[in-house]
């Protein structure tokens, strides 16, 4: 692979590591998050439009067109349901998406991208002769000549 090819990956990898942390910092910043009593609490007076629900998150639409999240019970749903029902809420679950090996693969990435990082850069500084590399300025390109393959000798020069 030549340099061109090499810089453009690295650079496409920094934007994407830059794009997932900014990604991660900011949050959801259009949902506001409410407790959940107080989410009981406009279902039960009918200002929740409609509610989609993953695991133990629970997001959804005011009927003023406000969003918000929430994180509601962990196991028994039913209670819930019945709350919506009540309530006509228009609700859907949705699965978690994130399974083992992608969590896995979220917390790892990090790790592996800065190993990979170091040891190209570690390969860059070692070089491979001919210059290359980044400490190459103090190694000596002198070779040791015969008496049969010098064409010129002091006499020449000096003369």
């Amino acid at each position: 692979m030549n340099d061109l090819a090499k810089n453009i990956i690295l650079w496409v990898i920094i934007a994407f590591i830059l794009m997932t942390v900014f990604k991660q910092l900011s949050g959801p910043t259009q949902d506001s998050s409410i407790p959940y009593s107080q989410f009981l609490e406009q279902v039960a007076n009918r200002n929740v439009q409609e509610v989609k629900i993953s695991g133990s998150q629970i997001a959804g639409v005011m009927k003023n067109g406000e969003r918000f999240t929430t994180v509601g019970e962990r196991m028994d749903t039913t209670a819930l349901v019945g709350e919506l029902r009540k309530g006509d809420v228009k609700f859907e679950f949705e699965p978690q998406d994130q399974n083992i090996w992608t969590q896995i693969f979220i917390s790892w990435f990090p790790i592996f991208l800065i190993v990979g990082l170091w040891i190209f850069l570690m390969r860059q500084m070692q070089g491979g002769g001919g210059g290359r590399g980044a400490m190459s300025f103090g190694k000596s390109k002198a070779r040791l000549l015969g008496e049969d393959q010098v064409g010129v000798t002091f006499a020449d020069v000096a003369g």
